[in-house]
């Protein structure tokens, strides 16, 4: 999959291998959270067109059928959105993050006005913030993972790979085109080193849970390598998320600087 930057999907049903463990498949707990959202009134975001057009909307009505949203405020999207083969909606519940995708909209009368109906969804991802919070790392002096790959004589050779982004749950790797070939899908790692400003190097096992290319504005190429992190002791842990901590109170201090 190829994508350019500026169209990067922030949406991690998207990448549901890595979150696999927080997807509900029962109607009965799909249907108990949408009607939860339905009765805190939850705001909700619908995207369609590959994340390029969205719109604002809030659930009407929840059955064993199906889902009842509010019609849109821009009749073009909402012709566009009628039209779209996949879209996937966001929102948040007690400051838990909900996301699930609908095959297709069609238009209905709920109440004596306009409105949205699509059969329940499939399966539904619920995350924790602290499981899902993602911050993206330093660009100018980026952090790096050192990894011992196989080649193809059979030695072993080690990579140095930029970070993109770190969470408790993991890490995006900015792989070179020819560093690719390294990293399918379901890959283990063991004693990969992270070096955290403060604290130092740190060894941590990685499995690959995805892996796209990405095409930047000036037409460069680099692979994203979505990687878990498996057993991670807690002591660990805990540095990772003292280190996530900081950057997010330096990129706060930043744009206050800017106001």
């Amino acid at each position: 999959m190829s994508e350019t930057e500026t169209a990067r999907s922030p949406l991690e049903l998207e990448e549901a291998d890595a979150y696999s463990q927080y997807l509900l498949h029962s109607p009965t707990e799909v249907a108990f959270v949408l009607r939860n959202a339905m009765q805190k009134g939850c705001m909700m975001t619908v995207y369609f067109d590959m994340g390029q057009s969205f719109f604002l909307t809030s659930l009407l009505q929840v059955t064993p059928k199906g889902i009842v949203l509010d019609y849109g405020s821009d009749e073009d999207t909402n012709r566009r959105a009628l039209k779209a083969g996949r879209l996937i909606c966001t929102t948040s519940v007690d400051k838990v993050k909900v996301q699930f995708a609908l095959d297709s909209l069609s238009l209905v009368n709920h109440e004596g006005s306009p409105a949205f109906f699509s059969p329940l969804p499939a399966n539904l991802l619920r995350l924790q913030r602290r499981e899902y919070f993602r911050v993206s790392t330093p660009i100018a002096n980026p952090l790096k993972c050192e990894i011992q790959v196989s080649t193809e004589t059979g030695g072993i050779t080690a990579q140095q790979i930029p970070l993109l982004d770190i969470s408790a749950g993991g890490m995006g790797l900015m792989a070179a085109v020819d560093q690719a070939q390294y990293f399918g899908r379901g890959s283990v790692f063991r004693n990969c080193v992270l070096t955290l400003p403060d604290d130092g190097p740190i060894k941590v096992d990685l499995e690959v849970r995805n892996l796209f290319e990405v095409t930047t504005r000036n037409g460069s190429r680099y692979f994203r390598v979505g990687c878990e992190f498996l057993d991670l002791p807690g002591l660990l842990l805990t540095m990772i998320q003292r280190y996530i901590t900081r950057l997010e109170r330096e990129r706060k201090a930043r744009i206050s600087g800017l106001e």
